[in-house]
Parts: C-alpha cells; sequence; structure tokens
C-alpha cells in the first residue's frame, strides 16, 4: 500500500509539471489552460493559500483541493495531448516554480490581514 501512495505521489508531482506545460501549449483548449495555469501555479507556487502549520486545514489543500484540481484540468485536457504533456515533463529534470503565484498568495494574505486590523481598529476605537 505504501508502494501504491508513492507511485501515486510521483504521478501527481508529473502531472503537475504536465499542466505547466500544458497551460503554454496551443493545443490545449482556452478552458483547460485557464484551468491548468490555475492549478500548476498553486501547486508550484512555494507558499500555501492555508499555510501547513494551521491544523487539519493546513494539510486539507495539499490532500483534497490540488489533487482534484490535477484531475479536473487532466480531464479537461484530450488524453492524446495530455499524454504528450507527460512525456515531456517525464524529460523534465527540473521543477518549474511560479514566481506569480506566489505573489499573489502574498498579496491574498496581506489583503486579509489589513482587513483584519482595521476591523479591530474600527472595533476598539
Amino acid at each position: 500500500m505504501l508502494e501504491r501512495m508513492k507511485h501515486w505521489a510521483r504521478r501527481l508531482k508529473r502531472d503537475v509539471v504536465a499542466l505547466w506545460i500544458a497551460a503554454r501549449d496551443p493545443r490545449t483548449p482556452w478552458v483547460a489552460t485557464v484551468v491548468a495555469a490555475a492549478v500548476a501555479a498553486y501547486a508550484l507556487s512555494p507558499i500555501d493559500l492555508i499555510p501547513d502549520f494551521i491544523p487539519i486545514l493546513g494539510y486539507l489543500d495539499d490532500l483534497l483541493i490540488v489533487p482534484a484540481g490535477i484531475a479536473l484540468a487532466v480531464h479537461l485536457i484530450p488524453s492524446a495531448i495530455m499524454a504528450d504533456f507527460r512525456r515531456k515533463a517525464d524529460e523534465r529534470a527540473d521543477r518549474p516554480r511560479s514566481v506569480v503565484a506566489a505573489a499573489v498568495i502574498v498579496f491574498v494574505w496581506v489583503l486579509g490581514l489589513a482587513a483584519v486590523g482595521f476591523g479591530a481598529a474600527r472595533h476598539f476605537r
């Protein structure tokens, strides 16, 4: 069972890179391009929307949201084209990083903290 889970995790990592490639390929349908770009950007971002140190919720995105997004994006891409993207992903030695996704997540956190700060300031004034 442990070996099956390791294989599943390796396939997910490969599919994230394949989706990153798919998001830049003109053969990918536009809806699949949008979903693939969003999923790959989030999965490759060094920053999580919900940090892992938050009990239970921190791992929720890693265990449910990311795999569900990958499954949706893979479903939207024609299987012959996805097979080509997976082959290209297997050939890649490095894992891409999404600095833009990291910046968006940091921006969302800053907005959230600002909203909490302004709310606290109004409440205690």
